[in-house]
């Protein structure tokens, strides 16, 4: 095993991926398992002014991180041990465009599921908003939020359906996103 991700396995020899946007229904990396769970000390939020995969300089997108403080419903990816360092390759190719995540260990509960005990703490990766750079985007008002991602389209594709596909597979998993939500039914028609 990669010494450099021995330590970023849980106790039961897994990597644990948590996942709270895109990841969810855009994976890219094999998994084993795709299990709910809380992220407490962070929350899901527009903070990213996004200039490469859903917007452009000239008009640049938002996406979503991780930012200080409340909890977060999403998924924890489990990873068998012998493909976390692709994993994880794959994922900070993807995540570190700018320098506007920073990778972090967390400690995230599983929530009850059919088949997985509700509550045990796992050990994972995730990314989170970096503050202190001119991507960082402060709170703004909901409509704001919603005109920017209607008119943004990036590398990746439209910067609604982006939204769209996390409220949807949100929704799938049983979740919502209040704040999500309503952004989404600010958007106009498409």
């Amino acid at each position: 095993m990669d010494q450099a991700v021995a330590p970023l396995l849980d106790a039961d020899g897994f990597l644990y991926v948590f996942g709270y946007g895109s990841l969810i229904w855009k994976p890219g990396f094999p998994h084993v398992a795709m299990l709910p769970a809380l992220l407490r000390g962070f929350h899901r939020r527009f903070c990213i002014w996004s200039t490469h995969h859903r917007g452009t300089a000239e008009r640049p997108g938002l996406v979503l991180g991780l930012d200080r403080g409340g909890a977060c419903r999403g998924v924890l990816f489990r990873v068998e041990a012998a493909a976390a360092a692709d994993a994880l390759a794959y994922l900070d190719a993807r995540e570190m465009i700018g320098g506007v995540y920073a990778r972090r260990v967390v400690t995230a509960r599983l929530l009850p599921a059919e088949g997985e005990g509700g509550g045990a703490a796992k050990r994972a990766v995730t990314f989170v908003a970096v503050r202190g750079l001119d991507s960082y985007c402060r709170a703004l008002a909901p409509e704001v939020a919603a005109s920017t991602i209607a008119a943004g389209v990036g590398l990746s594709g439209a910067n609604r359906d982006y939204l769209l596909n996390t409220v949807a597979e949100l929704r799938r998993l049983g979740m919502r996103d209040a704040g999500l939500d309503r952004i989404a039914a600010l958007l106009p028609p498409g």
